[in-house]
């Protein structure tokens, strides 16, 4: 499992873009904050830019885990800790 920090930018645009590896590839994860939902959406794009996962990103307690990437990919899943502020990427 990987953790990766969840810590947005107030100055930079996306607030938030990193790499990870799922399924094998290479994708770009990108999280913005959206002003008329009043909440925080994340993006999944590959090295193309094509977009393959657009979704509020909806935290997971410590004992039950949402995966954020059920119906996309075959084995790799994306949880987001709200408690600790970590995306979690597996495997």
């Amino acid at each position: 499992m990987t953790l990766i920090p969840f810590l947005p930018s107030q100055s930079a645009t996306p607030p938030f873009q990193t790499s990870v590896t799922l399924d094998g590839t290479s994708y770009a994860l990108t999280v913005v904050w959206n002003v008329y939902g009043q909440r925080w959406y994340f993006q999944i794009t590959d090295q193309a830019g094509n977009v393959k996962v657009y979704a509020p990103l909806v935290g997971s307690s410590l004992t039950n885990a949402v995966n954020l990437l059920f119906g996309f990919f075959s084995v790799s899943t994306l949880v987001y800790r709200s408690a600790t502020g970590n995306f979690e990427v597996t495997p």
